[in-house]
């Protein structure tokens, strides 16, 4: 298995940028944030699946969502790391996701 500086270079090619700018243009706004019912704008290109250097996971449209910056480095790392991650929805009540 690579390590992450062995697959880093891949989020500096042309290929990723334009399918970057796709994700972003067809889901603008953080999946995460969506569930509670929080309109954020996302900056953030996630793959769901962690593709560790796999070229077929890194370009599949199926495996990215669109995060904001803090749902990216808070609930997702959480989520990477084995635990759980929630949010509250509108009823009060929590939410699991990832």
């Amino acid at each position: 298995m690579a390590n992450k500086s062995e697959w880093h270079h891949l989020y500096q090619r042309a290929a990723w940028r334009r399918l970057r700018a796709h994700q972003l243009a067809v889901q603008p706004l953080c999946e995460f944030c969506l569930i509670s019912e929080e309109v954020t704008a996302a900056e953030v290109v996630d793959h769901r699946k962690p593709h560790k250097g796999d070229l077929e996971l890194f370009y599949d449209p199926s495996n990215l969502q669109s995060l904001c910056a803090p749902c990216h480095n808070g609930h997702k790392q959480r989520i990477e790391r084995g635990s759980k991650a929630v949010v509250i929805g509108v009823d009060g009540y929590p939410i699991e996701i990832g």
